[in-house]
């Protein structure tokens, strides 16, 4: 009796430790062949040696990715991984491929595998769809975990909105997105264009094992926190200090920059939307700017925006209103919104201080300045892009999508030169005040906003 009620007591202690994990381990991969696997989009080739699945690059070929048939949401996923130098690579996970998207291709979120100097293996990328979703600019502690041409060994736990990952130990993205979405696991083979270099190279996983989730397992994550929830914070946020700047709903906190109600034309709430309306191109000749009806000095305010094709817009801050009651915009410090591609003004000002990110007509964003193995000077997305401003007394950060692309100093001899031969020289001690409002600016192209939250230091 005493050995049937100690085997009873284990299975109970097992049962209850399976609960609280969320369910028991399963192999993803069997190790022995491709069942319940499909090849999508390219024609890179796996194959299978020693339990482990083979990734091999091929020129001329898009990226390739090996597929599970069965969709997943809430799950733990851990999996080894090997690259050859010079690739790049990820796993999709909560993925899709839809006819009616880009005639099938494989979009969604990615955990990212990368080689390079820049160091963002672990981070979150959506693919084909969203861009940069968690750089790891955002936790650049994390960007000495990868090992290169070792065996890297990855977590992912997905629950609800939240995902998170682990390389080789280390936390390194910690993401709220705004839904939660159900799709396949896949495993990626990069394409390399023509690239006779790294033709032939392999990407090897193994042990890739799954089980299924629950809310526990999204507490062990210490990464730096990012969130896409619209127009909503999430408990951290709230206990750190942030605060909603716009509602997603009414026009509380906000007036004209030339009057002491909201404009009663211009500008479209609609489905936690926030959109300047089609004009005339004009610099505030339509609704009008908006600012805020409090003024701040030390602060992070960080907000989504996503330009139509040709538009223009600005995100001003330490803006007095009352320096400019005429034509035109009221006066600030100004995070330029700007379709660089399209609009005529990315080529104006000098070396560029004109394009999206950039302290309007003063300095170019450029964020291979501050991290110069960043491929690009700058990610843009085509739909939703992420601003954040930090202000700490003089020193001010513009950020685009995570990464870092402006620094100044105000209140500087440095400072009055360089506004000294801008359009800004005859506003008097511009861009010095200890505070002032935030303005998101009317110029006549439609420019939509949400998620506009603020923490003052």
């Amino acid at each position: 009796m005493r050995n049937l009620k100690s085997v009873a007591f284990a299975a109970l202690i097992l049962a209850t430790t399976l609960n609280a994990q969320g369910g028991e381990w399963k192999d993803l991969f069997n190790g022995k062949n491709f069942k319940g696997w499909e090849i999508l989009n390219g024609t890179a080739e796996y194959t299978i040696e020693n339990g482990e699945v083979i990734g091999t690059s091929k020129t001329g070929s898009p990226n390739t990715f090996l597929a599970t048939k069965k969709e997943y949401k809430n799950f733990v996923l851990e999996y080894e991984m090997k690259m050859a130098e010079g690739l790049n690579s990820g796993v999709q996970i909560r993925s899709h491929s839809l006819k009616d998207y880009n005639n099938g291709r494989v979009h969604g979120t990615q955990i990212e595998c990368d080689d390079s100097k820049r160091g963002w293996a672990g981070g979150i990328y959506d693919e084909a769809r969203k861009g940069w979703r968690y750089p790891l600019e955002y936790n650049p502690t994390a960007k000495s975990a990868y090992k290169k041409g070792e065996w890297n060994k990855y977590k992912v736990v997905c629950y609800e909105n939240h995902i998170q990952t682990w390389l080789n130990g280390t936390p390194c993205a910690n993401l709220v997105e705004d839904v939660a979405e159900t799709g396949f696991i896949a495993l990626q083979v990069h394409g390399i264009g023509n690239s006779s270099e790294n033709a032939g190279k392999e990407i090897r996983w193994k042990n890739i094992k799954i089980r299924e989730s629950n809310a526990d397992d999204v507490k062990a994550n210490t990464a730096p926190q990012v969130s896409y929830l619209q127009n909503a914070l999430t408990q951290s946020e709230k206990e750190d200090g942030w605060k909603l700047l716009w509602d997603g709903k009414t026009t509380q906190g906000w007036r004209s920059a030339k009057g002491a109600e909201f404009p009663k034309s211009g500008w479209l709430i609609q489905d936690g939307i926030l959109s300047v309306e089609k004009s005339d191109g004009g610099e505030s000749t339509n609704g009008g700017d908006i600012v805020t009806e409090k003024k701040y000095r030390n602060f992070i305010l960080e907000l989504d925006f996503q330009l139509t094709p040709g538009a223009n817009s600005g995100i001003k801050y330490f803006v007095d209103t009352e320096l400019n009651q005429g034509e035109g915009s009221s006066i600030g410090c100004e995070f330029q919104i700007l379709d660089d591609k399209l609009h005529p003004d990315a080529k104006k000002g000098v070396s560029g201080n004109r394009t999206v990110g950039s302290l309007y007509d003063l300095i170019r964003a450029d964020g291979k300045e501050y991290n110069p193995y960043l491929p690009r000077e700058k990610y843009v997305n085509s739909g939703w892009n992420r601003a954040r401003v930090e202000v700490r007394g003089n020193k001010v950060i513009h950020v685009l999508n995570g990464c870092k692309v402006v620094e100044y100093e105000r209140n500087t001899q440095m400072w009055r030169a360089l506004v000294a031969y801008s359009k800004y020289a005859k506003w008097p001690n511009f861009g010095c005040y200890e505070e002032g409002n935030i303005l998101l600016q009317d110029h006549g192209d439609n420019v939509m906003f949400k998620n506009i939250k603020i923490k003052e230091l």
